[in-house]
């Protein structure tokens, strides 16, 4: 008989973790978290999109669906190399209690910069083999940012000259000879950045700790994949769109979530095989082990918006190519595919089909798992409730959209709490971590732990609020205290090996 796996993980950004410099980075602190991980037998560690950032530096709006994020490179690496001075670095950090991407961005840039120049002038064997790999999507994202830098503007669609937001080639070939070198220093970037990401992952995967990734499924307006693939959007032949994406009006929104991401063409993708969309599923799964896809229902089916709405209230389902294009994965990567299937909000049967004839793990939220029928007793038969949860799910207290479980238990109401209190048998002081127990206990193939929930953090902790925009979004910072501490994750440990999620 075949034994059923299950794993525990945290999740945790790289962005959060502890830094000098304004950002967490993949360098030493990143390495301690992995020990830290490795110590309390956690075997799997859930990130965010590692894509470079752009206004309001959401992961899930990245300038690119292939590069990593520069500002996450981490400068004592350079520095080890050779590629920094010591003079560079010392006395130059700074404090912060959350993530400060601006000052970050002001600090590293110009280091990045002078590092980039000083490699260039003597570079690493493989950096040409790494370019001649990456070439078909390296060389259009150092154009498009270096185009960025020169308008100061991300939004190729509006605020470029329409030669270039056109991709005439001869404007495009005058641009590349005349900012040649700028761009080669974004090829070095990205160089450094896969350069220490496949060394840290290597060191999680050597200590049995696997990484679950991220994709999201729409593309940000000002990205590369959107001026590079305009004929797998919907838009027009001025590259403005048509549609915009979103979700409609539910019980918590009446007007729905309008997210202003352009929406598939998926004919087209269909004439190539989606051959796009296998290239990033197959890109994401070098850099991580197993990915989760972000809004996976819209595999079945995208709320489509008119261009120009201000709500998503006018908005309709249209259908995707769902199995289609699972095939079409299937067939380059194999069909024991590593994804997590994040089937959360108003799903249909047609996307538990989708999720299930693929035997693709769903979620199960333990935040939302308390609730009630129309007579006001318990509604024992919620599908988040660990009881009710089936071993091909992935459970968690809460996800990078949620309060953190301290700050969501002390804002319900005194009904909300007592029905927590009498399912854990818990009083108020102790039910994060009994509602971490009974992700750990429950039959889920995988149960994850946002790190501020096994640091016990309240509302300040929370990593995002959807549908909102501003400088307390992902910006959590883990304390540096934190990651040093040999305590803080021993409970957590005792739970995981009670309940057998670790196979030594």
């Amino acid at each position: 008989m075949k034994k059923n796996i299950r794993k525990a993980g945290v999740l945790l950004h790289p962005t959060s973790l502890p830094t000098k410099y304004g950002v967490g980075t993949i360098g030493k602190s990143a390495y301690d978290f992995v020990d830290k991980l490795y110590k309390a037998h956690v075997t799997l560690w859930q990130i965010l999109p590692l894509g470079p950032t752009g206004f309001g530096d959401s992961p899930y709006a990245a300038r690119s669906t292939f590069a990593g994020n520069e500002i996450l490179i981490d400068l004592d690496s350079l520095y080890e190399n050779e590629l920094l001075d010591v003079t560079d670095l010392v006395g130059k950090a700074f404090s912060c209690d959350r993530v400060d991407y601006g000052k970050a961005r002001e600090f590293k840039m110009p280091l990045l910069k002078k590092a980039a120049e000083r490699f260039l002038k003597s570079p690493s064997p493989d950096y040409e083999e790494f370019k001649a790999e990456k070439a078909w999507w390296l060389d259009d994202y150092a154009l498009y940012q270096v185009l960025t830098a020169t308008f100061n503007d991300s939004r190729w669609f509006c605020a470029w000259p329409k030669d270039l937001k056109l991709r005439k080639k001869s404007a495009l070939n005058k641009v590349i000879k005349e900012k040649s070198h700028e761009i080669e220093l974004y090829k070095v970037y990205q160089y450094f950045f896969f350069k220490q990401w496949n060394a840290l992952k290597a060191y999680a995967n050597e200590k049995g700790i696997e990484i679950i990734g991220d994709i999201p499924i729409f593309v940000a307006p000002d990205s590369v994949d959107a001026w590079t693939n305009t004929k797998l959007l919907k838009l027009d032949e001025n590259c403005d769109q048509e549609v915009s994406s979103g979700v409609p009006p539910d019980a918590f929104s009446a007007t729905g979530q309008l997210w202003g991401n352009p929406l598939y063409r998926w004919s087209e993708h269909e004439k190539s095989g989606f051959s796009w969309w296998v290239s990033r599923v197959r890109e994401t799964l070098k850099m991580c082990d197993i990915v989760r896809i972000d809004h996976f229902r819209g595999f079945a089916a995208c709320w489509e918006v008119p261009a120009n709405e201000d709500t998503a209230l006018n908005g309709k389902w249209v259908e995707a190519p769902g199995q289609k294009l699972i095939d079409a994965i299937k067939s380059e990567l194999g069909d024991d595919l590593p994804i997590i299937a994040e089937d959360l909000g108003v799903i249909t049967e047609d996307v538990e089909a989708l999720r299930d004839n693929n035997n693709l793990p769903g979620m199960k939220i333990l935040q939302f798992a308390f609730a009630y029928n129309d007579d006001g007793t318990y509604d024992t038969t919620n599908a988040y409730l660990p009881h009710n949860c089936d071993y091909n799910s992935v459970i968690y207290t809460g996800t990078h959209d949620n309060n953190t479980t301290r700050g969501w238990y002390f804002s319900l109401n005194d009904r909300d709490k007592d029905y927590v209190r009498r399912y854990l048998e818990s009083g108020d002081d102790d039910v994060v971590y009994k509602l971490i127990k009974e992700a750990i206990a429950s039959r889920c193939k995988y149960a994850i732990i946002p790190m501020q929930d096994l640091l016990y953090l309240d509302s300040d902790g929370r990593m995002n609020v959807p549908s909102t925009c501003g400088t307390s979004n992902w910006s959590w910072l883990m304390d540096q205290k934190a990651l040093d501490d040999e305590h803080n994750l021993d409970r957590f440990c005792y739970y995981i090996d009670l309940y057998g999620r670790y196979d030594a």
